[in-house]
């Protein structure tokens, strides 16, 4: 059973049909929306702030969401992938937005909807990702614009992993 923790007189709070693997861990100021997903070794840590997640996302193995004391909250929006090992730390995920794997995005940074922080990528604190576009490198920067087919991929991505949690239900 996942690890849900109490701190600082804040429960976690999850929606409906969400799936929290054995030894994923959710601790404090968190309210998670539905059919959300958080895979192994995957930790979501509202200890210092709060961490808002929308409705059908998924925070895959080893990804790492947290905030800043007294200075940045998380907020990750609706039909969001974080990949395995990502870390999203106080800033802004909108909607329908693909986090790559071992992709990091610190405090203060805005990624906009629609759009894909690629693998590996550091968004820098502060940095605005326009929506609709694909942010690769150290430091991220633009390296074009969505296609019609990435978009498809961060659909699919999303509505797939409410799925595979079904096979873990089993």
């Amino acid at each position: 059973m996942a690890i849900i923790k109490s701190i600082r007189g804040f429960t976690p709070q999850m929606g409906d049909n969400c799936f929290l693997a054995e030894n994923a861990v959710v601790v404090g100021d968190v309210t998670m929306g539905d059919n959300c997903t958080v895979w192994f070794n995957a930790v979501v840590r509202g200890d210092v702030n709060t961490i808002t997640i929308g409705n059908n996302t998924n925070i895959q193995d080893g990804a790492v969401i947290h905030c800043t004391y007294e200075r940045s909250k998380t907020i990750i929006g609706n039909n969001v992938s974080v990949g395995h090992t990502a870390v999203v730390h106080g800033c802004t995920i909108e909607d329908n937005v693909l986090i790559g794997m071992g992709a990091i995005v610190m405090d203060g940074a805005v990624i906009g909807q629609g759009s894909v922080v690629a693998a590996g990528a550091v968004v820098l604190a502060g940095t605005r990702v326009e929506s609709g576009t694909i942010y690769a490198g150290m430091p991220a920067k633009k390296v074009k614009d969505i296609s019609t087919e990435m978009t498809a991929v961060i659909g699919r991505t999303a509505k797939n992993y409410p799925m595979y949690a079904e096979w873990f239900k089993e």
